[in-house]
């Protein structure tokens, strides 16, 4: 490989996005791979950048770190993927998505009556959650789907 085909870190923190804390935070977890310098400088593969999407796109749709991972070691060493990878990676994610887009969908669509939190506050409320049977279920919007309910903490 060419010198000139490694990128450091300030590199392909400007070109994905990441800040440099996020990718060394990768690299420890094992979701990137780099190599050092002399001097111990890291260096990155330019097909880094196709991981760092991947990584970006799953996180987005709330893919875990865990199962980002086995889709990355997934992939091939010493090549970089083709679209036909990605392809086959990123269709375990078709079922998420759809559930996102549904559970989207309905909460757009109660918006302008009800949000589903429990609350009582409003006279559907008795028609949906009459004696708030929803706070059984626990805290947060309960009636909400579940992919809606994700509380800030645990991401995206």
């Amino acid at each position: 490989m060419d010198a000139h085909d490694l990128l450091t870190i300030g590199e392909v923190a400007d070109r994905s996005g990441f800040p440099p804390s996020a990718l060394r935070f990768y690299e420890r977890e094992g979701l990137l791979r780099t190599t050092r310098t002399s001097g111990g400088q890291r260096r990155y593969e330019r097909s880094v950048l196709r991981r760092l999407a991947f990584i970006r796109a799953a996180r987005t749709i709330g893919v875990g770190l865990d199962e980002v991972r086995e889709g990355l070691d997934r992939l091939p060493n010493g090549r970089t993927p083709t679209k036909a990878d990605w392809s086959r990676l990123s269709k375990a994610w078709r079922g998420r998505l759809d559930e996102q887009i549904d559970a989207l969908v309905a909460l757009r669509d109660g918006l302008d009556s009800c949000i589903g939190c429990g609350c009582l506050s409003l006279a559907r409320c008795r028609l949906y959650n009459p004696g708030d049977r929803a706070a059984e279920a626990g805290s947060g919007a309960r009636l909400l789907p579940p992919l809606l309910r994700r509380t800030p903490a645990q991401g995206v």
